[in-house]
């Protein structure tokens, strides 16, 4: 297997995204990294490392796309950035997957544009697992669609489903609507619409609306909502989660009884700061485009890329494109589409 890296992509690169990718190699024999970028930086960062297995090979780019650029025009015109040959080369199956830390609007339009989309997946989505008080939950979208209609939250819970059964194993995940209320009634006109088709639908184990409190209780294995919704959620998780981590780190920093009895709890803290730090959940995956794609963080230290690069080699394993493109045809989305 081949896991093309876009080594310039995100604010740490290249160094980051290099490293990270060598941990990755020294942790895991059952691929090789493609790192797409400048290739003297690259190299300097490959003999700091004093690394040179043959497990890493490198594709030159001469240009970047910035978290500056708009990513449609970035797309058409930076041919030769290491986003755009990145999903060139996954399109012309020189690699399995395709992952980079870059600008998020660039990387779902040229997903979109140079893969294309699974045929009957009206947009592709986001799809990260946030911790809740009960363990790893899916979020989806989590933040490529800023406006959607009824259709496209059925497609996000079908392809989150399949996703989640191909990584975790989990047969019948459920699914719950994010919602002002967890009566039928509640939300606007597309919400209540795509209430009516979650319900309908005998492809997924639909539980109903879900509140902002009981995502952070994992009541139900997939979260549901627009990219808008999605990405503040984000967001705020990742906020609330420094917060934290900051007063505890003050609470047990602030005297020498304090700090003895962080010793006592160590263990739990260390618990809890893996439970809540973005690096530990890598990457997330771009369902619904025609290839194996993979967004990491912007932010994304060494320890990031390193879990986003397993991520990837295990989504590439998944077969869940393949699951995808038969369940979306057999869900007839285009008489559904109708409905709406």
């Amino acid at each position: 297997m081949v896991i093309l890296v876009d080594a310039m992509g995100g604010d740490n690169a290249p160094e980051a995204v290099v490293n990270g990718c060598v941990d990755a190699i020294l942790e895991n024999e059952g691929f090789e990294v493609c790192l797409i970028g400048d290739i003297p930086k690259i190299e300097k960062i490959l003999k700091e490392r004093n690394y040179s297995g043959e497990r890493i090979k490198l594709a030159a780019a001469g240009d970047v796309i910035t978290n500056e650029d708009v990513p449609t025009k970035a797309i058409r015109s930076k041919k030769q950035s290491s986003m755009v040959l990145g999903f060139n080369l996954l399109k012309e199956k020189r690699g399995d997957v395709f992952l980079s830390a870059g600008n998020t609007g660039a990387m779902v339009i040229g997903a979109s544009l140079i893969l294309g989309r699974i045929k009957g997946v009206d947009r592709p989505a986001l799809a990260p697992i946030i911790p809740t008080k009960r363990g790893g939950m899916l979020l989806i979208d989590g933040g490529a669609n800023t406006a959607c209609r009824a259709l496209n939250y059925l497609q996000f819970a079908l392809m989150g489903s399949i996703y989640l059964k191909g990584m975790t194993g989990i047969q019948n995940p459920k699914v719950g609507l994010i919602n002002v209320g967890t009566e039928e009634m509640k939300g606007n006109e597309t919400i209540k619409q795509a209430y009516a088709l979650l319900s309908s639908s005998e492809k997924i184990n639909f539980r109903g609306n879900i509140e902002g409190q009981q995502v952070l209780e994992g009541v139900v294995n997939i979260a549901v909502c627009d990219g808008f919704a999605g990405n503040v959620l984000l967001k705020f998780y990742e906020g609330a989660g420094n917060l934290m981590l900051n007063e505890l780190r003050n609470m047990y920093n602030t005297n020498l009884l304090t700090r003895l009895s962080a010793l006592a709890v160590k263990r739990y803290l260390k618990r809890i700061v893996k439970k809540m730090e973005p690096s530990e959940y890598g990457g997330v995956p771009l369902l619904g485009v025609a290839g194996n794609v993979i967004k990491a963080h912007g932010s994304s230290n060494s320890k990031a890329i390193k879990n986003a690069v397993l991520q990837a080699y295990n989504y590439a394993r998944s077969n869940t494109i393949q699951r995808l493109s038969e369940e979306i045809l057999f869900m007839e989305a285009n008489e559904v589409e109708r409905t709406c």
